[in-house]
């Protein structure tokens, strides 16, 4: 994005979702320690209010502003971005961080828990992004270029394993809505950017706290759960910390740890075979 300068966070309103914990927490903090304004939300009570009390001290000089919301509520969701409008229409920043797993192959879940991934993960940052968007280019206008848009998508938005259909097709599908809308904002050279993360094995909560289809087999489940949790060793804060790096800089996409970096490379030179491959590899490990 040659178009913008360096993004400053100092005197910036930042807004980052599923901040009670992981990544979510070490971004506001992170941009918090920055000088920015942090509003802060979470489905999760207790343990936001924790994150917002730690900023505070952390970061006496800057504003804090909690807000516990179920972004699988469509309304809840549409009502908190018409509340960020209203209350802080000097927002510069948005962090579409909050997302939530299902575990089983697309026969074995529900379908109202896709349709909870789907809005948690792809449905609610699309709104909240095409909601306030107009609010950032505003302002980005208005500060010489001074604002960003952050999208979470993950390794699963490169790579698409089996039992994890309903997940990829979250995450391949904000991957798809950030390039386009990055493209329209670089055409435009709009006074906003955008980041887009694919974040590999980060060692947050997401495996421990997924949803599990109905129609698995329990110790099928057990078995790639722990495996699945194995591979999370990234810490959370070093992950957040390379985002805002990459949001300072302007980068557009982001792959953050080893596994991604592999895999990303993998499946452009390997495109219709890159999944035998892992699954040989991982049947060779377990031999």
């Amino acid at each position: 994005m040659r178009w913008l300068p360096p993004l400053d966070p100092a005197g910036a309103k930042a807004v980052v979702t599923g901040a009670a914990g992981g990544m979510g927490e070490h971004l506001a903090r992170g941009l918090a320690r920055r000088g920015a304004s942090v509003v802060i939300a979470d489905i999760r009570r207790e343990p936001l209010h924790a994150v917002r009390d730690t900023i505070r001290a952390e970061s006496p000089g800057v504003a804090v502003h909690d807000y516990v919301v179920d972004l699988s509520d469509s309304t809840a969701a549409d009502h908190f971005a018409a509340w960020v409008a209203a209350e802080h229409p000097d927002l510069r920043i948005l962090v579409n961080n909050a997302g939530v797993a299902l575990g089983g192959r697309l026969h074995e879940v529900e379908r109202d828990d896709l349709d909870w991934l789907l809005t948690v993960n792809l449905l609610t940052p699309v709104r909240m992004t095409h909601a306030l968007l107009p609010l950032l280019l505003a302002n980005g206008a208005a500060t010489g270029g001074q604002a960003h848009i952050v999208t979470l998508s993950s390794l699963f938005g490169i790579i698409a394993p089996p039992g994890q259909t309903a997940y990829s097709t979250s995450k391949f599908g904000l991957r798809g809505f950030s390039e386009a809308l990055r493209h329209e904002l670089q055409a435009e050279k709009a006074p906003c950017g955008l980041t887009q993360v694919h974040p590999g094995g980060i060692r947050t909560d997401i495996a421990r706290n997924a949803r599990v289809g109905s129609g698995t087999d329990p110790e099928e489940e057990r078995v790639a759960r722990e495996a699945f949790d194995r591979m999370l060793r990234f810490p959370a804060d070093r992950a957040a910390e390379l985002i805002i790096e990459a949001m300072v800089a302007r980068n557009p996409r982001l792959l953050i740890g080893a596994d991604a970096k592999a895999l990303a490379g993998l499946t452009r030179l390997l495109p219709r075979r890159y999944w035998s491959l892992l699954q040989r590899g991982v049947d060779l490990a377990g031999r």
